[in-house]
């Protein structure tokens, strides 16, 4: 197996050194344009580690990129999100000649201080997508993004002032929100994809419950169902948000729920026994999430059918 060549970044200022770029204008924030990078040629796999935030807009001809155990072809211009700390790896052919167009947004976490986004961020689930849940961008989106892109650059390579921090974090704001409603557009717009998925969950989940043993296992967790399915955690959940209202958790709550009613209406288990079969440590957890979802306690929902 060959080796790849791992590149850790711990500032912004180091991966423009690198990559033989001027130093950035504002040392927490910078707009690259991928056609200037000039990575050393050094070897066919390169895995890249940033200690900062990366939104990035990218074509790069006959090169795949992983992300964890997914692999994606870059040939067309896709929007994606890295967080400080994630891994990816570029894979080229060496015998090939490769010209990425595009451009990277770089922001340390610390340009974000004292404003609503250092929390605000964290909302933003696409930052944890897996390669392959790219957002695929029409030519109208990928306009849009340009000028957002663009307007970050003119400020940061302007004098830095008084008004620069909440200019430039204002204008990711804006890249963040658009990215969310174009994210929304992309789940309806792959329907038929999706709702494959939504079969493939409803699968997963009922195998789940079918399994004798589920009980002493816990319930399932929602990173467990979406590694069943081989999608991330946060695309899951997004994709269920935009098809049917629910989160992850919310669903399988649900999924739970009516697997207890079906138990409380139909055997003579005591409550106690079936919060432990269907994976509950506690009674008082099982009793808990019930009455939240029904307005009921089991109790009760139990003697409504008496």
């Amino acid at each position: 197996m060959e080796i790849s060549n791992r590149y850790h970044f711990k500032t912004i200022s180091a991966y423009h050194k690198l990559a033989g770029l001027p130093q950035p204008g504002h040392p927490l924030v910078s707009v690259v344009n991928m056609e200037e990078v000039n990575m050393p040629s050094a070897g066919r796999l390169k895995t890249i580690i940033f200690d900062f935030y990366s939104i990035a807009l990218k074509r790069v001809p006959d090169a795949k990129i992983k992300y964890g155990q997914q692999i994606s072809d870059f040939d067309n211009g896709v929007l994606f999100f890295m967080a400080p700390g994630q891994v990816f790896t570029v894979e080229t052919d060496q015998n090939k000649t490769h010209r990425p167009t595009g451009w990277m947004i770089l922001f340390h976490s610390d340009l974000l201080w004292h404003t609503h986004l250092a929390k605000a961020i964290k909302n933003y689930d696409f930052f944890s997508y897996s390669l392959s849940e790219a957002l695929h961008v029409s030519e109208n989106e990928e306009a849009l993004l340009n000028s957002i892109a663009k307007l970050v650059e003119n400020e940061t390579n302007n004098n830095i002032d008084h008004y620069t921090q909440n200019v430039v974090v204002a204008q990711i704001a804006l890249l963040l929100n658009y990215a969310q409603r174009f994210y929304g557009r992309q789940f309806i717009t792959r329907k038929a994809i999706n709702h494959q998925l939504l079969d493939r969950l409803e699968h997963v989940v009922k195998g789940y419950f079918a399994d004798d043993h589920y009980g002493n296992r816990g319930l399932p967790t929602v990173t467990h169902i979406a590694q069943r399915l081989n999608v991330s955690p946060g695309y899951l959940s997004g994709m269920l948000k935009t098809l049917i209202g629910q989160n992850t958790q919310q669903y399988l709550h649900q999924k739970v729920i009516d697997l207890a009613k079906e138990k409380l209406s139909t055997t003579d288990l005591s409550i106690s026994e079936i919060a432990y079969a269907l994976g509950f440590e506690h009674l008082q957890s099982f009793t808990k999430l019930f009455k939240s979802k029904t307005n009921l306690t089991p109790s009760a929902f139990r003697q409504s059918f008496d």
